[in-house]
């Protein structure tokens, strides 16, 4: 059996989850209500981005929650998960639109002041994120 690559846009949403996690685990605790926030934005927003569909045929938005899940019951490191983001936006930048950017961008921060507003390792992550949302460009 030949294990064929995924999309590049379904391994974006993947990348999505690192990078949220990364944000909400900063500050080494994940709180329910980052959890909470980041499930309501990709049921609101991520959802209906594109038709993207994973391979057990559900919205590929998902795997932003399935990922987030799966690094926070692991306690992955979160500057790791930025790096492999980092790594992923550098490999694929046609998939970093201005909508996915501005899109990113709300997330991470509703994620960060979701529980008693941003702390100093957040803000650290949220501008490391800022500028790597801005090469390129200077909008987001």
């Amino acid at each position: 059996m030949m294990m064929t690559q995924p999309p590049p846009k379904l391994v974006l949403y993947q990348k999505l989850g690192e990078l949220f996690y990364a944000i909400a685990a900063a500050d080494k605790v994940i709180r329910k209500a980052e959890i909470d926030t980041l499930s309501n934005l990709v049921k609101t927003h991520w959802k209906n981005l594109d038709a993207l569909e994973d391979e057990f045929h559900s919205d590929a938005s998902y795997q932003i929650e399935i990922v987030f899940d799966w690094l926070d019951d692991k306690q992955v490191n979160p500057d790791e998960c930025f790096e492999d983001f980092k790594d992923f936006k550098k490999e694929h930048p046609n998939l970093f639109t201005t909508t996915i950017k501005k899109l990113i961008w709300k997330t991470a921060d509703a994620i960060a002041s979701s529980f008693a507003g941003k702390n100093k390792s957040e803000l650290i992550m949220l501008a490391k994120l800022k500028m790597l949302l801005q090469e390129n460009n200077k909008h987001i």
